[in-house]
């Protein structure tokens, strides 16, 4: 893309009226048998590779012996499983027979699972060794869950055997290596992710074919992705972010995937980095936020010619510190998991660090009143996406009214408060129920976040709304130092006179309580909702009237 605004201007999108990934996108790309698809790599440092032509037989095969079992078109199967290469090979299996894959984080829960099977109605199950126990304490709640698969080691397949489960080793096996694939409608559902909310039950957010069509765009505009790159992204796989950055957005484009099965550590990251030359880099803000506490340049990054993230907003300082040492910035994306990736900075277009960038070609995004009528520039409001628009989500499964009731007109709200200046660049504000009301002031969490996060002393941090009987709320942060910072009040002092420095005095934190960690999400994202429900619960929704909390000034 190398020139943002005509590009936009010119583009239109053209969604086949039957598409089907497995057929239409990993067939294609096996009939060069030579095609590396990905590499694989785990913490012990055992390493497989597969080809396009690998991922078709291999996919064929279960897609197969899936049939065999009986699953069929439209059926949902739970897809629980780590950064294993079967993931894969499950994932595409489904969509070629057109069963409907639900990917779920690996650190999922028994409950969790148990939710996910009878919510969505799921037929089978893959899962680990370590996910058949817990899921064994649920299952006879879940009488839909017919099929239980469980996938072993990725080097020997070797898995326990148990009566009731089948071995994914086995399947593969016996099933025939020629496949017709289903002949999918792009309206038909194709995939279901369950969001992370914070209170509540999760909601199964169905995305259909021509979705998965679609996400191509982002690989292009966004990460930049050509055939002969080697493109890791890090995110969890139960994330709608690893479907698009780390699937089906690159695999559309023909380029190779990098997979690395285990724990998070800034300088494995950097080592394999390294170590595999990789072209572009897709990582979570948590991450980065870790990564650029380090000395870059003990790494030998030349290869690198494109980084990414998403998930939340990135504060400007870290892109400001990746770029010194890399020589290129981190190019920030905002997405949900209702519409993916929608607002995005790119190579081709000039960034305003610490802006969400511009809409992806193919999205009309505005920042809306309450009654759906386009705001001017500076002016702040729901965050919107113009309907139709293929890559917004079909609704929540079992819940026909869910897309409706958040749709004002044509624009589809995404429960993000924005604004947008005289250029077109949008703001992050914040979630709608995370914006701070203070003596009538609206106060952006990320923006005080961002503020802190340039100081020295601060790792990360969340700043929420506290009760406060004549403010109504005030910002208190709750920061995590790090490592050589030792809390105290003068640090606290410190940290808010660099904040009224650093953005509008009234947003300083007239709180602030250094914690260990921030609670988050299964997919990284910080839970401001339950700080400041600790906060409402420790000092009422009146708030604190002698004001003696720690650190408030």
């Amino acid at each position: 893309m190398p020139d943002y605004e005509q590009y936009y201007r010119n583009f239109r999108w053209k969604i086949p009226n039957r598409f089907n990934f497995g057929r239409d996108v990993v067939d294609y790309w096996a009939v060069d048998r030579s095609r590396l698809a990905l590499t694989w790599e785990d913490q012990d440092g055992r390493m497989l590779r597969y080809t396009f032509w690998d991922m078709k037989v291999l996919t064929n095969r279960l897609g197969n012996a899936l049939r065999g079992l009986g699953v069929r078109q439209g059926d949902r199967v739970i897809v629980h499983l780590p950064r294993v290469p079967e993931w894969f090979v499950a994932f595409v299996a489904c969509i070629k027979i057109g069963a409907i894959p639900i990917p779920t984080p690996e650190m999922m829960q028994a409950k969790d699972l148990g939710f996910r099977a009878n919510h969505s109605g799921a037929v089978a199950l893959f899962t680990t060794p370590a996910g058949m126990e817990r899921f064994a304490t649920v299952e006879r709640d879940c009488p839909t869950v017919r099929h239980r698969i469980v996938v072993g080691d990725s080097v020997t397949g070797t898995a326990p055997r148990r009566d009731g489960w089948h071995v994914y080793a086995d399947l593969v096996a016996r099933g025939a290596p020629q496949l017709t694939c289903a002949d999918t409608a792009a309206e038909d559902p194709a995939v279901m992710y369950y969001t992370s909310g914070t209170t509540g039950q999760p909601k199964a957010v169905v995305h259909a074919h021509r979705a998965i069509f679609a996400w191509r765009e982002q690989a292009f505009c966004w990460l930049d992705l050509k055939p002969e790159d080697l493109h890791w992204c890090t995110a969890d796989t139960g994330w709608s972010k690893f479907g698009t950055s780390m699937v089906i957005g690159p695999w559309s484009l023909g380029t190779s995937l990098l997979m690395y099965n285990g724990p998070f550590d800034p300088e494995q990251r950097l080592h394999f980095l390294q170590k595999h030359q990789v072209t572009t880099f897709c990582a979570a803000p948590t991450e980065l936020r870790l990564i650029v506490q380090l000395d870059l340049g003990r790494w030998d990054l030349r290869h690198l010619r494109h980084s990414v993230s998403a998930g939340e907003p990135l504060n400007p300082e870290v892109i400001e510190r990746w770029q010194q040492a890399l020589g290129h910035p981190v190019y920030d994306g905002y997405g949900l998991t209702e519409a993916l990736m929608a607002c995005l900075n790119y190579r081709a277009l000039p960034m305003r660090k610490g802006s969400m960038g511009k809409p992806l070609p193919g999205y009309e995004m505005a920042v809306v009143d309450a009654d759906g009528r386009p705001l001017p520039p500076g002016q702040e409001g729901d965050l919107a996406i113009r309907m139709p628009n293929p890559c917004v989500m079909l609704g929540h499964w079992s819940d026909p009214g869910a897309l409706a009731r958040v749709c004002r007109g044509e624009w589809f709200i995404t429960g993000d408060r924005a604004w947008v200046d005289e250029d077109g660049y949008f703001w992050f504000v914040g979630r709608g129920d995370d914006v701070i009301l203070s003596a009538g002031y609206r106060i952006g969490p990320f923006e005080v976040e961002s503020a802190l996060a340039s100081h020295p002393a601060v790792a990360e941090s969340a700043a929420v709304g506290s009760p406060d009987p004549v403010r109504g709320e005030i910002v208190k942060a709750f920061v995590v130092l790090r490592s050589g910072a030792t809390p105290s009040p003068e640090l606290v002092k410190e940290l808010q006179e660099h904040v009224k420095r650093e953005t509008a005095p009234y947003k300083y934190p007239r709180e602030i309580e250094f914690v260990d960690e921030l609670p988050k999400t299964i997919s990284g994202k910080i839970r401001r909702k339950e700080l400041k429900q600790r906060e409402l619960t420790k000092k009422g929704r009146d708030g604190d009237p002698d004001g003696t909390k720690k650190g408030s000034s």
